[in-house]
């Protein structure tokens, strides 16, 4: 059942999780555990889980002695292969604690474009779900070129909810919440809950990124939210260190509410509905 509020996350049958490269690399792999654990626990509690992870090129960086994150797309694919191969290790050696397996899914814009991928792709999930596995999702950036990707695994995120007929979506990021406007900036507020069909004009998002090795901000977030909501998909905001709070529905974040008529992939391919944040 679709949740309609953030407190309806713990009895939601399906969950999308996404996290940012900026919570789970560098100083910030200690996350994983705390990730995993919060998962594990949704997992018995009966919940299905897919986890939408991006992190890849940066887990690479630091092995590759690249002195930052590279520019060239060659480069950035053969980070993405060598990053994904330890960010998978590291996730199902953080799982084996709870007997847990991983399924590595990766994807590029076109898998959920084509309407035959896009097909495959959700079997694919519904297959891993039902074996108990926790699908790991990423974009397949050793493929992806500059022309053809997502933008940002935040959207990602997003069509896979769409794709999977998610209940509810967490993005997890830095910060607690989104702001009224850059949260440096005098006057700014947090936001706790966005209505349905509110168009979000009155918000300054601000689309900078919190460091070098990620590629989001709150624009990209508040942008996927508006997507997933849009299909009908209960949104939910916040920090990675909050993770286990989100999902026992406690009052974090910002909660973007979902559609109450959602339009459905019958209508049309994943993202169509899809209304761009700025």
């Amino acid at each position: 059942m679709t949740a309609e509020t953030r407190a309806d996350i713990p009895g939601a049958a399906r969950v999308v999780v996404k996290v940012g490269s900026s919570s789970i690399s560098g100083d910030g792999a200690h996350r994983i555990d705390t990730i995993v654990e919060a998962l594990a626990g949704a997992h018995r509690a009966g919940t299905e889980v897919v986890l939408v992870s991006s992190g890849a090129i940066a887990t690479a960086l630091p092995l590759l002695d690249l002195g930052g994150r590279p520019n060239d797309l060659a480069t950035q694919q053969a980070a993405a292969a060598v990053g994904q191969n330890v960010l998978m290790w590291r996730y199902q050696t953080s799982l084996d604690r709870f007997g847990l397996l991983a399924g590595q899914v990766l994807l590029t814009a076109g898998d959920l474009e084509n309407a035959t991928h896009r097909s495959n792709a959700r079997r694919a999930m519904e297959r891993l779900l039902g074996l108990g596995i926790l699908p790991i999702v990423n974009e397949n950036d050793t493929v992806a070129t500059h022309e053809i990707r997502f933008g940002d695994n935040d959207r990602l995120a997003a069509l896979v909810a769409q794709l999977i007929g998610a209940d509810a979506l967490v993005l997890l990021s830095d910060i607690e919440t989104l702001f009224t406007r850059p949260p440096s900036e005098p006057g700014a507020r947090p936001i706790t809950d966005v209505e349905w069909g509110h168009d979000l004009s009155e918000f300054e998002f601000g689309a900078g990124v919190v460091n070098g090795v990620g590629t989001g901000g709150a624009a990209t977030k508040a942008s996927a939210a508006k997507v997933a909501s849009t299909a009908g998909v209960g949104v939910l905001v916040t920090s990675a260190d909050l993770v286990a709070s989100a999902l026992a529905g406690e009052s974090v974040g910002t909660w973007f509410a979902p559609n109450p008529d959602p339009v459905t992939l019958a209508t049309g391919p994943v993202g169509a509905v899809s209304a761009p944040v700025h």
